[in-house]
């Protein structure tokens, strides 16, 4: 998962937000427009159903062949057309100053308002920059390397990301039109992030959407407002040109996207950084880049086996063939397997997700039969992202009939590697420059460039069978088609679950004192609470063993630890549905987890402080009270492992039936939260009894006794999930 390495956070994301309240079905959110919407899914979800296996058949995608574009004729006219209409040469000297500075004055003079309001025109404002732009990408033209890094190098700086805009340059010497569609991709996440750095000299909340960013009073501050129109006419406003987001988004293809554009973002980045010092030696700040996101626990992510040459050279040979590419694409797809060959991590993801995006609209209009949503539309209309796409009902409320072709497994890995809080939210950490793309790993993009040749294999209108059957595809379209989620809460919790039996399983191991020097300490005395609290134990797990898998229970002996160790493991490799989790699973969920949180802690607590105080006794270094209390642990955690394998029992159970919450009236699910909720304060005191510092080992025995008494009677009263699930 991603780790922030100590950064600063971001200002809280509020479609974040709802996520963490509960998934429920919801209108969504207000929008400036079709490109409005930054990269980053979010799907709107309601309550869960299981995406049939059997679903709809998969429809035919002929399309892919006939689409000449993927920008409506208004955003196309915008883009290709109107920056072009102006025919006259500008001189790049009235914009750049002698010594090499951008005179803003001269380019903020070509932005024009609208007389009603004051309101940039942004037709008319690109219509004259369009001449100014192919002026800054001939002055580029006519430098070579060496005149651009003395010109202009000291002014990059301050986008911590020198040396990606060097190489730009260099692709704008040669205009080869993916690698400057590539390079204005990173172009403007890395922009993003450093007016981001920016931001935060002033203000602490940095705002999620490029567009609010740029619309900022702080960075006007800074920068003065009329060179923050400039900006948002290239990127960051629907009206615009809107580049940033027609190119995240998979709309425009190569050849749409002008690399005098580009061009122009590289200049006024340097001129950025000009006033950017102005300012700096002004308030006598400093600018402080925030630390990257980094990739943590990358074994998470193999699911695929690692692409070998073979497979890329199949790969290429599926593009060609495969229905799922828009033709008018294909250069992306080929270029992001280029990437991947030569160990350019970061640029094949960058290439690729916005492809895989293109090719699952395509497929999602086919399949909702609603071919208009494959362009991009009006500044006042929706257009069709991975939100929508992923997410259970369409705007107008019908069903979306996507995650049934798409079938559960695709769907759960879109959700994990796009979505999940917990997972890497690649597109998200990439679109917003919060990854080094130099360090990019090269398990995640294997990932996604795996899972993207199932895709390819599975929809195309064309026969497939030899490519499927292939002894390289074939292991990918199997691990594809029994993908689990790795990320979603509930697949945190199993995890969480079986990292604390592994815990526990290692208590028989610790070092104990010889019996015979614990009978030589006066004033100890057996202990039949911890007996009868065993008892209780005993209890409970027989009453239990009727929801059990039979293979598990079919011993007299249900305290057997080994028996509840495989168990656990077995009921954590139940597959159990994630997509669309309603909001009592996740309810429920929550404070599962924070019970499993602190068994763990409380395990993790004994272990240590067991091995502790063993060395002090052998060293002879505890004082009277310190031996009492070491071997009052002793006796307790006799019983206290076997209270936590209760409780992890009792979880994995209630995880595996978590979707008969939905059964429980409101009485009886706010009876049953009171409940876990009660069982969360246990754990939380045995986590403060156990500590070094409190040491309250016979506290633990009156503690356990009351929490077993409670588990007891609402098994009794049948108020488990288990039981209603039966």
């Amino acid at each position: 998962m991603a780790q922030p390495g100590g950064a600063e956070p971001r200002a809280p994301r509020p479609r974040r937000r709802a996520a963490a309240r509960g998934r429920l079905r919801a209108q969504p959110p207000a929008r400036a427009g079709p490109f409005a919407r930054e990269p980053g899914v979010t799907p709107r979800a309601s309550q869960r159903h299981d995406v049939g296996r059997a679903g709809p058949a998969v429809p035919e995608m002929a399309l892919s062949d006939s689409v000449a574009t993927c920008l409506s004729p208004p955003v196309h006219y915008v883009i290709c057309e109107l920056g072009f209409e102006k025919k006259d040469t500008y001189d790049i000297n009235n914009i750049l100053s002698e010594n090499g500075e951008v005179r803003w004055q001269a380019v903020t003079e070509h932005v024009c308002y609208c007389e009603s309001d004051q309101n940039v025109d942004y037709i008319k404002s690109i219509r004259s920059l369009g001449p100014v732009c192919e002026s800054v990408n001939l002055h580029f033209k006519s430098l070579t390397k060496e005149q651009f890094v003395i010109q202009y190098a000291l002014w990059l700086r301050w986008t911590n990301c020198t040396e990606l805009f060097l190489e730009i340059f260099d692709v704008l010497q040669y205009t080869q039109a993916t690698e400057v569609a590539l390079g204005l991709m990173k172009l403007t996440s890395c922009l993003e992030r450093a007016l981001g750095d920016v931001y935060l000299l002033i203000d602490k909340d940095c705002p999620f959407l490029l567009r609010d960013l740029l619309a900022s009073k702080q960075l006007a501050v800074v920068f003065g407002q009329a060179v923050m129109n400039v900006l948002r006419i290239f990127i960051g406003s629907p009206y615009g040109l809107n580049l940033r987001n027609v190119l995240w988004h998979g709309f425009a293809s190569p050849q749409e996207i002008p690399a005098k554009y580009c061009a122009m973002l590289l200049f006024l980045t340097a001129g950025l950084g000009q006033l950017l010092q102005a300012y700096l030696l002004q308030t006598k700040c400093v600018l402080v880049h925030r630390p990257y996101v980094i990739f943590t626990s990358l074994e998470e992510f193999e699911v695929f086996p690692d692409l070998n040459h073979e497979a890329l050279s199949i790969a290429e040979e599926l593009v060609k063939l495969s229905s799922f590419v828009l033709k008018t694409m294909l250069p992306f797809w080929m270029a992001a397997l280029t990437a991947f060959k030569q160990n350019r991590y970061a640029d094949c993801v960058i290439l690729l997700l916005p492809q895989l995006e293109a090719g699952l609209r395509l497929l999602f209009t086919t399949t909702n039969k609603c071919p208009n949503r494959l362009l991009t539309a009006e500044p006042s209309a929706l257009y069709t992202t991975f939100d929508e796409m992923l997410a259970k009902y369409l705007e107008n409320d019908k069903v979306n009939q996507l995650p049934a072709v798409l079938e559960e497994p695709a769907m759960e890995f879109l959700w994990d590697f796009l979505n999940h809080q917990e997972g890497p939210r690649i597109r998200d950490h990439l679109s917003h420059g919060e990854i080094n793309l130099e360090a990019f790993p090269r398990e995640v993009a294997n990932q996604i460039v795996a899972f993207a040749i199932t895709l390819l294999c599975r929809f195309s209108d064309k026969d497939m069978f030899a490519f499927k059957e292939h002894m390289v595809i074939k292991p990918l379209m199997n691990c594809a088609s029994c993908y689990c989620s790795q990320f979603h809460p509930i697949s945190r919790l199993k995890k969480r679950v079986l990292e604390c039996m592994k815990s526990i399983h290692l208590w028989p191991e610790l070092p104990a004192v010889p019996e015979e020097q614990v009978q030589t300490i006066k004033g100890l005395e057996g202990n039949t609470e911890a007996s009868t609290l065993i008892f209780m134990i005993s209890e409970i797990l027989s009453q239990l063993q009727q929801y059990m898998p039979r293979d598990c229970c079919n011993s007299d002996d249900q305290i057997n630890s080994v028996l509840t160790e495989r168990l656990v493991i077995e009921l954590c490799d139940t597959r159990i549905c994630t997509l669309y989790s309603p909001r009592p699973v996740l309810e429920i969920l929550v404070v599962l987890r924070k019970i499993s949180t602190q068994c763990h802690q409380v395990s993790e607590q004994v272990i240590a402080s067991t091995e502790l105080r063993y060395k002090q006794w052998m060293n002879k270094t505890l004082r009277s009270r310190q031996r009492h209390n070491y071997l009052r642990m002793l006796n307790s955690i006799k019983f206290l492992s076997l209270v936590l394998r209760l409780i992890l029992v009792l979880t994995a159970l209630e995880l595996v039936n978590i979707h008969s919450v939905c059964k429980k009236n409101p009485s009886d699910y706010q009876q049953y939260l009171k409940f876990l909720k009660s069982v969360l304060q246990y754990t939380e005191k045995l986590v403060t009894y156990t500590s070094p510092e409190k040491n309250k080992w016979d506290e633990t025995v009156e503690l356990t006794n009351k929490a077993l008494i409670k588990i007891r009677k609402i098994s009794d009263r049948k108020l488990m999930l288990m039981q209603l699930a039966t």
